[in-house]
């Protein structure tokens, strides 16, 4: 199977930033060198993320992470991007659980150094299951492991949800919380919709995404559950894993208070989207992995919480990534990388399932 290039994410020129980034250093660890500065090639198209190693005699070379606010000359994915709050975020999980999670060096929120805020955190080594191409296909290395080396990954990726939402203390968490009206979860959901409203402010609506958003109103649960410190993005896309077992759980820019099963149906369906995808392309994928029967169990017996209402939370996920890659194909659009076509539900790549699931006829029995 082919793909299309890789969409543009950014206007600013590498050997710039590397400069910039070593002047900043410097005020930081006088004498100090940005060296070896590369992009990761395989995920994100929302911030970016520079590798870098640090060149001082001390500390000795020290292997780093540069978390970098979006371009705005890019068509940013989000209208906000909060480093401090990322930042914060961080620091509030390693205080509080064992959930393994970088560890963050220093914050600069002024944009001057680099042309938008940032934070630096030390890197960690290890593997990624890549999005291009997608881990369910045939070639990269979780698709060639075990049934019991992916039932690992499993157990240990779901079990860092499970300690996330029951250590973190939700009253210090609550510069995660969305404005509004209601509980945490109309709250998100109302901010979703806001999002939504900013992606297609001058452009087409989705029809598609809006009946979403009517079925969500359909399936909405009787009695949603407390909120807890939700990752947001919480996919294991973005976890660095050491083998088989998590080493550093990445991207928080997502993170907010939410019911449980936001992140859940989160988890669940991202693996969906990538499984349907290569589906479609005639391989077979992963077809026992991360199934959402299993997930549900798992979870249950490790927090004691049988989750709820997941019909709902994996709609509410899939349209989520909708408004996501909508505003990505947007993006495209605005960098002549595509045309926008008469139905812009068209730009939604899994609009078959979005549109399955709006129906009620997406999940079977055991699925």
């Amino acid at each position: 199977m082919t793909t299309a290039p890789r969409p543009r994410t950014t206007t600013r020129d590498p050997e710039e930033l590397t400069r910039r980034l070593t002047a900043w250093l410097g005020t930081r660890l006088p004498g100090a060198r940005a060296t070896g500065v590369t992009v990761p090639a395989s995920n994100g198209l929302s911030s970016e993320t520079l590798l870098f190693d640090l060149d001082h005699p001390e500390p000795p070379l020290r292997r780093c992470a540069l978390r970098l606010a979006a371009d705005p000359a890019a068509y940013t994915v989000f209208p906000v991007y909060d480093m401090v709050r990322q930042y914060r975020t961080l620091r509030l999980v390693a205080a509080h659980t064992d959930v393994p999670v970088p560890r963050v060096l220093w914050l600069e929120q002024d944009p001057g150094p680099l042309g938008a805020p940032f934070f630096v955190m030390e890197r960690v080594e290890g593997r990624v299951p890549p999005d291009v191409m997608p881990y369910t296909y045939e070639g990269n290395w979780l698709h060639a492991a075990s049934d019991a080396e992916r039932e690992r990954l499993e157990a240990a990726t779901i079990g860092l949800l499970a300690r996330l939402h029951d250590q973190v203390p939700v009253n210090e968490a609550e510069f995660l919380g969305y404005p509004g009206e209601g509980d945490a979860l109309r709250r998100h959901v109302t901010a979703q919709r806001a999002y939504y409203d900013w992606v297609i402010a001058g452009l087409a609506p989705s029809p598609l995404i809006e009946s979403a958003f009517d079925r969500l109103e359909h399936l909405w649960p009787k009695e949603p559950a407390p909120p807890v410190l939700s990752w947001g993005d919480a996919r294991i896309g973005n976890i660095v894993y050491d083998g088989f077992e998590p080493a550093a759980v990445l991207d928080w820019e997502m993170a907010g208070l939410a019911p449980r099963e936001v992140d859940l149906g989160w988890t669940v369906y991202l693996h969906r989207f990538f499984q349907d995808l290569t589906v479609a392309s005639g391989q077979r994928g992963l077809p026992g992995f991360l199934r959402r029967d299993r997930v549900e169990e798992r979870y249950a017996r490790l927090t004691g919480y049988p989750p709820r209402d997941m019909e709902f939370h994996t709609l509410y996920a899939a349209l989520r990534h909708a408004i996501v890659m909508l505003r990505i194909a947007y993006r495209q659009a605005y960098f002549g990388e595509v045309a926008v076509p008469a139905d812009p539900d068209t730009l939604i790549l899994h609009h078959g399932s979005l549109r399955a699931m709006v129906q009620g006829s997406y999940w079977k029995t055991g699925s």
